[in-house]
């Protein structure tokens, strides 16, 4: 399948993998560019020395295109900025900040941009400070979100720039992908349907909680700080929505020390009790563990073959 998005980033299928902190190091990253999609190394607030390690044993599992995702208000983003620079990584996606500061230097080198938005207004912004390409998310997704879905957000976007648009939020198989590019988009990005995949090293009860997922398993924690973020219901969710329905000073501070690592015991631990165990409301469809290539091939395969017979539906 050929898209913008595939010409611009050198792939084979319009997908790109999330970049989910804890999760998207290099055994996944690899797997997905391998199988012709576009791998990231979620940058988070990890040591660069620890994101250097993991790009360079992705680098020996492929030597197809690989992206790197930097959090712009991780303490450590100027020297993130600088390791994509190093490491020669092609693809950067941004979030959580302006890039704009670091652009020159990433176009120099000739790195392309795609920073993850949530609103037509930053979408235009980055499209200014030079983007190659922006990621619409839709608070369907996992993790850190918006407030707008992704049937209303990424037509919005697309009629308002000039640069190709990436929908996601909510896609796991080819129904989704081909809606997504009848809404305009040249690509999709994609995270919860990759933590049921055999590459994704997570603890096994994180892909068990995935793949036991309904369509009403996930919920929106965080909404009072402003940092609203999506995750399965479990023992911490519920603290933390109780918490936040006190809306206290001491409530909030507690809500705080409860959720510290709270992220790493889900992916490393498996603690069911303590942990966050983030996805998207699209668990619901997943029920079995794939290899990321046969995720890539079905999922492309499928949009194909419903987009060339669409109009049949209507004969």
């Amino acid at each position: 399948m050929k898209t913008k998005i595939t010409e611009l980033l050198g792939i084979e299928y319009p997908i790109v993998q999330g970049a989910m902190a804890w999760i998207a190091e290099h055994h996944l990253a690899a797997a997905v560019s391998k199988a012709g999609g576009l791998g990231i190394i979620a940058g988070g607030a990890a040591p660069v020395d620890y994101i250097r390690d993991e790009i360079r044993k992705a680098r020996e599992i492929t030597d197809k295109p690989l992206g790197m995702n930097i959090m712009l208000l991780s303490p450590n983003a100027d020297d993130l900025a600088q390791l994509a620079i190093d490491e020669k990584i092609e693809v950067l996606t941004t979030g959580a900040g302006n890039p704009g500061k670091y652009m020159a230097a990433w176009k120099n080198a000739g790195i392309k941009i795609m920073p993850v938005v949530a609103s037509v207004a930053l979408a235009k912004r980055m499209e200014r400070a030079g983007a190659d390409a922006v990621i619409a998310e839709g608070m369907e997704g996992g993790g850190h979100i918006g407030e707008l879905t992704t049937m209303p957000l990424v037509p919005q976007v697309v009629d308002a720039l000039s640069i190709p648009v990436i929908a996601a939020g909510g896609i796991a198989e080819g129904r989704g992908m081909a809606a997504s590019f009848m809404l305009g988009a040249e690509g999709v990005q994609c995270g919860t349907v990759f933590l049921a995949s055999n590459e994704c090293c997570i603890s096994d009860k994180y892909k068990e909680l995935v793949l036991k997922a309904t369509d009403i398993s996930t919920v929106v924690t965080g909404r009072p700080s402003g940092h609203p973020v999506r995750s399965l219901k479990t023992p911490m969710a519920r603290k933390c929505l109780e918490l936040e329905k006190e809306n206290t000073d001491a409530s909030l501070e507690e809500l705080e020390k409860a959720t510290a690592g709270s992220l790493r015991k889900a992916v490393q631990d498996g603690n069911y009790e303590e942990g966050t165990f983030m996805s998207g409301q699209i668990a619901g469809m997943l029920r079995e563990l794939r290899p990321c290539e046969d995720i890539l091939k079905g999922m492309t395969a499928e949009a194909e073959e419903l987009l060339k017979n669409a109009y049949k539906r209507f004969e």
